[in-house]
């Protein structure tokens, strides 16, 4: 939506090509995929963003040392360009979690250049280039996710193989607490319309049961990274004003002129706006903690 956004995919290439050149440049440095890492106690995990490290840490306990790259949602991950000292960390790394999907080809490149266990988040809940990227927002996903994590774990530490299973339940059971939140919401919202102003939290909505109603085109004009044409704001402000949808979903860390105005149009037909970020905000240590206030949010937003 912003003019910053036109640009990803040429900033992606480039990036992806400078990522491969630090990880050659650095080859030497790759760890081995054994349990040699552990002579210091822990795994050193690296994770390309702060959704799948917080997921990691829990995991892993004690065991593990967790470093997440991006863990802000000052920064924005589609257009990150690695350091040298973020290269370097992957290159050293037991595991290496990336989300996948495209959203961090310069992880997922860097990456492929290690001898760590690579766990890729996107790829274990069965999605992949082209889908939407946003997948930590899936149930599904995150579960998937978290076996996966243990499993590169317990191949890495096999000595700890049990502690890491039981930490994966600890997981699991505070994920199926959410799950169970989730259940209880779409009993609520279910086959209730939405809109938003990017389909970052579309995969929340969809295990919330409601149904995107957001104008095809500018749906696709933002799918395709590019600004909305003038006439497909204006048919979604007013599908916004007219209440036509339930509520209305802000991603907040790209706003800008366009999804003020679309703020102000459900203002005024009097629909609920749920505002959310990209990445996971500092005040939730874990995602799934992020996730029960994300699903509290749309409950409140959905009331009639």
């Amino acid at each position: 939506m912003t003019g910053i956004r036109k640009y990803r995919r040429i900033a992606r290439a480039t990036v992806c090509i400078a990522a491969a050149g630090l990880i050659a440049a650095m080859g030497a440095c790759g760890s081995a995929n054994t349990t040699a890492s552990n002579t210091s106690g822990s795994l050193h995990v690296v994770a390309s963003i702060n959704q799948w490290g917080s997921v990691a840490s829990q995991i892993g306990g004690s065991r593990v040392k967790v470093t997440s790259i991006i863990n802000s949602t000052a920064v924005e991950a589609h257009d990150y360009e690695p350091t040298s000292a973020d290269i370097a960390a992957i290159s050293k790394a037991d595991v290496i979690i990336v989300n996948g999907a495209g959203y961090d080809s310069w992880a997922t490149k860097a990456a492929s250049s290690t001898k760590a266990q690579v766990v890729n988040a996107a790829e274990s809940g069965g999605k992949h280039d082209g889908d939407n990227p946003h997948v930590w927002f899936s149930a599904a996903v995150r579960t998937a996710a978290a076996k996966a994590i243990a499993t590169a774990y317990q191949h890495s530490d096999a000595v700890h193989a049990e502690e890491y299973t039981k930490q994966l339940k600890a997981w699991q059971d505070k994920e199926k607490t959410l799950e169970s939140a989730i259940a209880e919401t779409k009993q609520r919202l279910d086959g209730k319309k939405y809109a938003a102003t990017e389909s970052v939290a579309a995969y929340l909505a969809d295990d919330l049961g409601l149904t995107d109603a957001t104008p095809a085109g500018y749906a696709q004009a933002v799918a395709n990274e590019s600004e909305p044409a003038s006439g497909d704001v204006t048919a979604f402000s007013k599908l916004l004003q007219a209440g036509s949808v339930a509520l209305l979903v802000v991603n907040t860390q790209e706003s800008n002129a366009t999804t003020k105005q679309l703020t102000t149009a459900a203002g005024q037909g009097g629909l609920r706006v749920v505002e959310l970020t990209e990445q996971m905000p500092k005040q939730y240590s874990t995602l799934t903690d992020w996730m029960t206030v994300l699903v509290a949010s749309f409950a409140t937003a959905g009331k009639a």
